[in-house]
């Protein structure tokens, strides 16, 4: 079937300001946006810019704003987005500079990412083995392993967009994966990051993070749980 797609267009080098190109697409109903953005640039315009890798939900580098929400092209079906309208609206992440049409520049993102210091810290000599973990205990942060860094969540936050200084909610899920592993020791110091100015006191708790992670992640409820180690020091 013919499916009008309008693509948000932007060339820094070329453009004064961004535009919306039209392109007729034929896709199936069960195809995903990804393959109508594939056809476009296979077939009608070799210039559009966007970021693709897994196109499996996995990697996280195709997530753009999809009618209005933040979704991943790779997971969303024609169908799904013809629902509710008879044309596919395709635009950048919100929030952060765009490189060409689609590719936004991340530096930034994964900036606040690395400051939450995003990996096991333990002080323990080093085991012969693994250290051991129980079913409970991974329990306990299984939810925010699920995070691909995709920033669908971030770009969705009304706050990141006005306060620049805001860690972010990615940041703050990876941040929580890491917090309350018992196998890790540096709850303490990421807390004490998160504390500060930018960090979770910074959320407004509007859940916009929540329906956009397309993981499936209950990102507000992971930032609730980060306050909730800060006020009264559990972990």
């Amino acid at each position: 079937m013919l499916v009008q797609f309008r693509v948000k267009r932007f060339n820094p080098e070329r453009d004064e300001k961004p535009y919306w190109g039209e392109y007729n697409v034929e896709v199936e109903p069960t195809d995903r946006v990804l393959d109508g953005l594939n056809y476009i640039k296979w077939n009608l315009d070799g210039s559009l810019a966007y970021r693709r890798s897994c196109a499996h939900g996995i990697c996280g580098s195709d997530a753009l704003v999809i009618n209005g929400r933040n979704r991943l092209a790779c997971k969303l079906l024609i169908k799904q987005v013809l629902r509710d309208s008879k044309v596919v609206t395709v635009e950048a992440l919100r929030g952060f500079p765009v490189i060409k049409d689609l590719v936004v520049d991340m530096e930034a993102f994964f900036a606040k990412y690395r400051s939450i210091k995003p990996y096991l810290i333990n002080y323990d000599p080093e085991p012969e083995k693994e250290r051991p973990q129980s079913p409970q205990d991974r329990e306990r942060f299984d939810d925010t392993t699920k995070c691909i860094l995709c920033a669908a969540c971030t770009t969705a936050c009304p706050t990141f967009w006005a306060d620049k200084g805001f860690v972010g909610p990615a940041s703050i899920v990876q941040a929580h994966r890491f917090i309350f592993d018992s196998r890790d020791q540096g709850a303490q110091e990421r807390l004490a990051i998160l504390q500060d100015a930018g960090g979770v006191f910074t959320c407004r708790t509007i859940f916009n993070c929540t329906d956009a992670c397309p993981r499936g992640i209950q990102v507000t409820k992971a930032i609730y749980e980060v306050r909730q180690a800060i006020l009264f020091n559990k972990t």
